[in-house]
Formats: C-alpha cells, structure tokens, sequence
C-alpha cells in the first residue's frame, strides 16, 4: 500500500522538481500538486507538465493534500507555511527538505502548532537549481535523513520514511540537534570553504594574470562546481544553522593552523600520516556506494 495519495510540493527547483519526477516514475498513482511562489517557474512546470496539477496560491496546493513538503530556503519555511495554514486539512502531514533542522523546526511549529510535522533531509543534489533541473533518480542510492522532533506520532514517521524508500533512497532516522551537527561538518563547512577558495581565486585574478581560471586544475574545477550552488539556499542553511557551523568552523580552523605549522617546520612524516587518513576515508566513501570511483572522479576526457 502506498504511503501516500495525494502529494503537494511547494517549491518546484531542483529537489521539489526531482521529487515530483520520482514519484510520477516510482508510484504513478499518486496526485501531485505544485506550487512556486514565481510565476515564471509554474509556468514552466505547466509547460513540462511536471506535476498534475499547478496550484495558484499556497493554500490553494494543499486543499486535498495528505502529504506537504516544503521545498524552499529554510530560511523562507515558516513563512511559507503560514500562507497554506488555514488550508491544511487536520489529517495532512507535513514535512520538508532542508539540510537544517531545528530553526526549521522551530518556524515551522510556529506557524502551524497542529499540524503533524516530520522533517525529513534527502542528502542529495546537483549544483544546478529550477524546475527543468530535476530528474528522478536523484535519490536512488542516497541517504535521506528522517528527524522527528520529541514526541512525534511513530505512524507518520514510517510513512515518510517509506515514502522516501519508494523513491529509492535509504532512509535514516536521526535527533534534530544531532543531525544540524553532522550535516555542518559534511556539507554546509565544505560549501564554506568552497565559496572562500573560489573568491579568494576570484581576488587574485588581477595579480595574476587571470592564470587562475586558465590553468584550474581539477581541484579548483571541484571547488567551483560547489561553489555555484544556489546563493539563497546556502545564505539561509548558514544562517539557520549557525551554531553548528561555527563550532565545526572553530574545529577547522585550528586544524588548519596545525598544518599550517607542519608545513612551516618541515613535518614530513606528520603530513603524509595526515594524507594517508584523509585518503583511508576517501577510499571508504567510494566502498559505501557514495561517489564515483573511477579515474579522476569520473571526469570525461573525449
């Protein structure tokens, strides 16, 4: 039986767009409703006939919904949220898409106190962002990651996480906090850490003759990829989860100034372990089934 008949997905970009494809490819007979907040992207998704139906409004999207996910910025989901709140029937469950969790949370109970509410994060994506961006198999194979706050009905939460198994992803449920933590360190300090390589490269252009962008090797190319991520998704992920952030940014940068050290005196062996460990995890990374292992990161040279 399916989890789930009628869906609404208020946000048509990347994820939201994968999402309707996915379930148009996995579970057929299930109603989709969209809705985005730009006019241009609900004319596109009519035009790729991307979801059933186009809804006007937030609230209008969600009428007959048994199932809302919101994606958009979590910056932007209790406001979205309140659009929809005098629409949402009583038995609907809501849930969402971010790579934050307990401002979201905190927003989102806000604005709908009784609603049932079980965030869930697929880790998953591409660079690329809009409705013509997503295609279904972006979950198959990828974690998502199911974060029920205190006390919530353990029914709802095995039917987003097997909503989310139909898609073809592993699920894993994981405490709110927890999660904001592990995800700091895993993507939003790598996301950092790119956006500062790539305007620092972007700083020396002038000194340099513009020989950065010419002679980008594939290090700096993986950087710049990241680094074109969506500027208001990732503005808002820092901002929500700012504490998190911090603490890892505090743990990196010590880190780095102990290399920076090993560098200054010659520490040799100090670095190759340091090479060896951070190749160890590479190397399981690859064991588990989360990138490509083929040569140079798979990267085509015709």
């Amino acid at each position: 039986m399916l989890p789930f008949a009628r869906v609404t997905i208020l946000g048509l970009g990347l994820i939201g767009s994968s999402i309707a494809r996915g379930i148009r490819q996995h579970m057929p007979s299930v109603r989709v409703t969209g809705y985005d907040a730009d006019p241009s992207v609900r004319e596109t998704a009519v035009a790729i006939e991307l979801c059933d139906d186009v809804a006007d409004s937030a609230g209008t999207s969600v009428i007959d919904a048994d199932l809302v996910i919101l994606c958009v910025p979590v910056g932007a989901m209790g406001a979205v949220a309140a659009e929809f709140a005098a629409d949402l029937p009583a038995e609907a469950i809501v849930s969402d898409v971010g790579s934050s969790k307990l401002s979201v949370i905190e927003a989102v109970r806000e604005a709908l106190p009784n609603a049932t509410f079980i965030p869930a994060h697929p880790v998953a994506g591409t660079e690329n962002s809009g409705p013509t961006a997503g295609f279904a198999s972006l979950f198959h194979h990828r974690w998502c990651i199911v974060t029920p706050p205190e006390g919530s009905d353990p029914l709802a939460v095995e039917r987003v996480s097997e909503f989310w198994r139909r898609l073809g992803a592993m699920v894993e449920t994981m405490e709110p906090g927890h999660h904001d933590r592990v995800l700091a360190v895993t993507s939003h300090l790598p996301h950092l850490i790119a956006y500062t390589i790539v305007g620092t490269a972007s700083d020396l252009e002038e000194v340099t003759q513009s020989e950065v962008i010419k002679y980008s090797a594939g290090g700096f190319r993986d950087f710049t990829r990241i680094a074109a991520s969506d500027p208001t998704m990732w503005r808002d992920v820092f901002l929500s989860n700012r504490e998190a952030v911090l603490d890892m940014l505090q743990r990196f940068t010590e880190d780095l100034t102990a290399l920076q050290r090993a560098i200054r005196w010659g520490k040799g062996d100090e670095l190759f372990e340091l090479f060896s460990r951070t190749r160890a995890i590479r190397r399981s990374i690859i064991d588990q089934g989360q990138d490509d292992a083929r040569p140079d990161f798979g990267r085509s040279h015709e």
